[in-house]
C-alpha cells in the first residue's frame, strides 16, 4: 500500500502513468546524462582552464584585484576584446593623420581655408587597425647623424617631387640614392642660414646669434618651417624651436622635421587658436611661411600677439624677397602695411627692417593697452580661457596674467625663480624635480639591460653605446611640471621632449613653456596632430588612471600611440596595478612586447615597458 505522500502528486497532475513508462523515462535520463558527460568533457578538455582567483589575505591586494577586474570589464564594454589581435591597415593609410580629411570637411560645409584645418568631430568612427610602415621603411639614423640625412622612403615626398621643386629647395637638400641629405651650411634665405640668423640677432641689438639666450630668447615658434633648416640651427644654439605647419598630404614639412629629430607638430593659422596658452613663446618666426597676415581683419596677428611673451619678437621675412635681397617700394609697403596698421593697436614696436626682414617687439608695459586711442581692440577676459582649438578672438589676451614678465627679466633655462612659479608651491615644484631625477636614473638602469638584450642588431650595426642614443624624439603624455624633461637635460640625454598636458588635468602648460620646453595641450580622447612613426619613446605617468573616467575607449588611445610610435620604439607606463594590467592586455592585442616591473617599494605602482615590433607585410 502506497503512502498518502506518494499519492498526492498524482492527485494534482492527473492519473498515474504505468510503471513501465516510469522505468522507460528513468533509463532515458540515465542515457542522456552519460552522453552529455562525455561530450562536455571533450569540449572542456580543448579549452584552456580558467584559473581560480587567488585568495589574498591582504586588503590592499583585494583592492588591487578589484581595480583590475573593473578596468578589464570597462575595456571590454568599450569594444576592446581581450583575445583579438588587430590587423594591419591597408597601404593607403601608411601616412594616415586622423582629423585631417579635406574632402570630408568640404562635404561638411567648411570653406575659406577651414577645410584644411583640424576637424576631429567629422570622423569620430575610425577603423581599428595598425598603421603599417611603408614598404622600404628603415629605422632612422641615430642622432646626430639622423639630423643631416634621412631615408627617402620614410617620408611622403618622392625624388621626382624633389627634382621638380624650385631652386630654393634644391639648395636645402640633396638626393643620394635612398637618402635626402641636408646641408646645414646652406640657407633658408638667400645670403645663407648663418648670415640670416646673425642678421636677426643684430637687428634686435645683439652681437651675434650666440647671444639669443642672454637676451631672453629660448623658445621659438617657427611657422611654416620648411624642412627644419632654421630649426636645426636654433637647436645647435641650445634654443627650443617648435615647428608648426599646416597638414600636407605629400611632402610635409612637419614629417620631415620630425624625421630629422627636430620638434614639430601640425598646426596652422586659419580659424582656431593654437593649443598654447597666452604668453608662451619668446619669438615667433615666419620666413616665407605663406600666410597672408592681413586676412580676417588682423585676427591672425592677434593670435601671434596672444602667444608672444612681453618683450618677445615677431620676425617676418617677406615672400616678396628675391635672390639679391632687393625689392620695389611697393612690395615693401604691401608687406609692411597690415602689421604697421596693427602695431599701435596691439602695442607692438617695429624695431628694425633690413632687406625683406621686419622685426616687431611686443610691449613690456601692460599699461600700454589702457593708453590706446578710443576704438582700440578690447582686452579679453582670460579668467576661463582654455586655448584648445578655440575660435580666433579679436581681443588682446594675457594682460591680467601673473605671468606678465618681460623675457629679458626671466630666468634662463629650466630652473625658475619663486616669483615665476605662478600657481605652484615652490616646495612641490622642487620635490617634483627630485623625484624625476631619481625616476630617470631608475628608468635607465631598468631599460638598459632590456634594450641591449632585446634590441635587434641590424646588419652592419655596431653595438650601441649606452643608452641615450637609442631615442631622440620623446613624448611625455602627462607631463605635469615637465620634470622628466628637466631630468633628461641634467643627465645630458641627447633628446627633446614634447610635454603634453591633458585638457582635463591641472593646466601646468604655462609653467612648462616658461621653463623653455616644448609643450602643448591635448585631449587624449582625440588623435595627436602629427604624422605616423614620429616618436621614439612615449612616457605615460598616471595617464591611464586619469583617463579612466573619460568618454574615450582605451583601445583607441593605444592605437593612436602605436600610430605615432616608430617601429622598435618604446613605451613606458607608470601607473597603479589595475591600470597596468589593463594596459598589458591591450598591448598584447596590438602586438607590443610588454613587461611588468614591480618597483619593490610596497606601493601599488608598477611600470609597464613595451616595445613596438617592426612589422612588415
Amino acid at each position: 500500500m502506497r503512502s498518502p505522500w506518494f499519492n498526492k502528486p498524482f492527485s494534482i497532475l492527473g492519473p498515474r502513468p504505468p510503471i513501465s513508462c516510469l522505468l522507460l523515462c528513468f533509463v532515458c535520463v540515465l542515457g542522456l546524462i552519460a552522453i552529455l558527460g562525455s561530450t562536455s568533457s571533450s569540449v572542456f578538455d580543448s579549452v584552456t582552464p580558467i584559473p581560480l582567483p587567488d585568495v589574498y589575505s591582504s586588503y590592499r591586494r583585494l583592492k588591487e584585484q578589484a581595480a583590475v577586474d573593473y578596468l578589464e570589464l570597462r575595456t571590454i564594454s568599450l569594444g576592446a576584446g581581450r583575445q583579438t589581435e588587430l590587423e594591419l591597415c591597408g597601404r593607403e593609410k601608411e601616412n594616415y593623420v586622423p582629423c585631417y580629411n579635406v574632402s570630408a570637411n568640404l562635404f561638411a560645409g567648411f570653406k575659406d581655408g577651414e577645410e584644411f584645418d583640424r576637424h576631429c568631430e567629422i570622423s569620430r568612427q575610425r577603423e581599428r587597425c595598425l598603421v603599417r610602415p611603408p614598404k622600404d621603411y628603415k629605422i632612422p639614423l641615430r642622432w646626430p647623424a639622423g639630423r643631416d640625412a634621412i631615408w627617402s622612403a620614410n617620408v611622403k615626398i618622392t625624388k621626382d617631387q624633389f627634382l621638380s621643386s624650385g631652386s630654393l629647395t634644391k639648395r636645402l637638400m640633396l638626393v643620394e640614392e635612398n637618402q635626402f641629405a641636408f646641408h646645414s651650411e646652406d640657407g633658408l634665405v638667400f645670403d645663407g642660414l648663418k648670415d640670416y640668423s646673425r642678421q636677426v640677432a643684430e637687428m634686435i641689438g645683439l652681437g651675434s646669434d650666440s647671444e639669443f639666450l642672454q637676451a631672453g630668447v629660448q623658445s621659438v615658434l617657427d611657422i611654416g618651417c620648411g624642412f627644419g633648416i632654421f630649426g636645426a640651427h636654433l637647436v645647435s644654439l641650445k634654443l627650443m624651436p617648435i615647428c608648426i605647419a599646416a597638414y600636407e598630404a605629400t611632402g610635409s614639412q612637419v614629417q620631415l622635421a620630425l624625421e630629422r629629430g627636430l620638434p614639430a607638430m601640425i598646426g596652422n593659422f586659419i580659424s582656431r587658436q593654437l593649443p598654447y596658452p597666452p604668453l608662451s613663446f619668446d619669438m615667433v618666426h615666419c620666413a616665407q611661411c605663406g600666410i597672408v597676415w592681413d586676412e580676417k581683419d588682423g585676427m591672425l596677428l592677434i593670435e601671434v600677439d596672444r602667444v608672444l611673451k612681453p618683450g618677445g619678437y615677431f620676425v617676418l621675412t617677406s615672400p616678396a624677397s628675391n635672390p639679391h635681397g632687393s625689392s620695389s617700394n611697393t612690395k615693401k609697403r604691401s608687406t609692411l602695411t597690415p602689421t604697421e596698421e596693427f602695431s599701435e593697436n596691439i602695442c607692438w614696436n617695429l624695431i628694425a627692417q633690413q632687406d625683406e626682414t621686419f622685426i616687431w617687439q611686443k610691449t613690456v608695459d601692460v599699461h600700454c593697452y589702457k593708453s590706446r586711442k578710443h576704438g582700440a581692440l578690447p582686452l579679453c577676459n582670460d579668467a576661463h580661457n582654455t586655448p584648445y582649438y578655440q575660435p580666433l578672438m579679436s581681443c588682446i589676451s594675457g594682460t591680467t596674467s601673473n605671468r606678465w614678465i618681460p623675457i629679458q627679466n626671466r630666468s634662463s633655462g629650466p630652473h625658475l625663480s619663486s616669483a615665476e612659479l605662478v600657481g605652484v608651491q615652490p616646495e612641490d615644484f622642487f620635490e617634483d624635480s627630485q623625484v624625476w631625477r631619481s625616476a630617470l636614473r631608475n628608468y635607465w638602469s631598468l631599460l638598459s639591460p632590456i634594450i641591449f638584450s632585446d634590441h635587434p642588431k641590424r646588419p652592419g650595426d655596431e653595438d650601441p653605446t649606452p643608452p641615450y642614443n637609442m631615442v631622440r624624439n620623446v613624448m611625455d603624455m602627462n607631463a605635469q611640471y615637465g620634470g622628466l624633461n628637466a631630468a633628461m637635460l641634467e643627465e645630458k640625454k641627447l633628446v627633446w621632449v614634447m610635454n603634453v598636458v591633458p585638457v582635463r588635468a591641472p593646466n601646468t602648460l604655462p609653467l612648462i613653456l616658461d621653463r623653455g620646453f616644448a609643450g602643448v595641450m591635448h585631449d587624449w580622447c582625440e588623435p595627436f596632430p602629427t604624422y605616423p612613426r614620429t616618436y621614439d619613446m612615449l612616457h605615460a605617468n598616471g595617464l591611464l588612471s586619469h583617463l579612466s573616467s573619460e568618454r574615450c575607449a582605451m583601445m583607441d588611445l593605444f592605437l593612436e600611440m602605436d600610430r605615432i610610435l616608430r617601429p622598435e620604439g618604446w613605451v613606458i607606463f607608470s601607473d597603479k596595478l589595475g591600470a597596468i594590467e589593463m594596459a598589458r592586455a591591450l598591448a598584447m592585442q596590438i602586438h607590443w612586447e610588454a613587461r611588468v616591473i614591480d618597483l619593490d617599494n610596497g606601493s601599488d605602482q608598477r611600470l609597464l615597458v613595451c616595445q613596438k615590433p617592426f612589422m612588415k607585410k
